[in-house]
């Protein structure tokens, strides 16, 4: 996707685009480069076509919805989708179990720094969600790395402007 197609659907849908975007890259789906969105929304800031607080609440909501789907999905279907693997993949047991008991031990602190994490941060949600860590700690400890994660890249564009793009 080339920015000035990114930048006719921002002209067309305006902030419904930078949510569903944002949204749909922290479900871990491919093909949706929220990390070219978010520093255009800061040049769409920038410029004065929307406001930086507007996108940064968009970005972080956004983040935290798709985060929740994963950690329910984790919650409620995480024990078989796991059985599933390791069925296929029987090397890779032991290491995800010790991944798993590291995330129990770690908690909060875990989550906050794998937001923080390119692929770490949109993947933690699902086993956060198997080891049913407790909800509200689990979504304190995503927005402060969600909101960190974004400020970076909506403030990158914000304050870089179009030669972050450009470089």
């Amino acid at each position: 996707m080339s920015i000035q197609i990114l930048t006719d659907y921002f002209l067309q849908y305006g902030a419904f685009f930078i949510f569903l975007i944002v949204l749909l890259e922290y479900l871990n789906l491919p093909g949706f480069p929220a990390g070219v969105i978010m520093p255009l929304s800061g040049i769409w800031a920038s410029k004065g076509e929307i406001h930086f607080g507007v996108v940064l609440i968009l970005t972080v909501l956004a983040g935290l919805i798709g985060s929740w789907l994963l950690y329910l999905i984790g919650r409620l279907g995480g024990k078989t989708v796991l059985g599933w693997y390791f069925r296929r993949f029987p090397k890779q047991e032991p290491l995800i179990r010790e991944k798993m008991e590291m995330l129990r031990k770690k908690g909060c602190i875990g989550v906050f720094i794998s937001k923080l994490l390119p692929v770490a941060r949109t993947l933690i949600s699902i086993p956060a969600g198997m080891i049913r860590m407790n909800f509200w700690t689990y979504t304190v400890s995503s927005f402060f790395g969600v909101l960190i994660w974004n400020l970076v890249f909506v403030g990158a564009g914000y304050f870089l402007g179009e030669t972050a793009i450009l470089a």
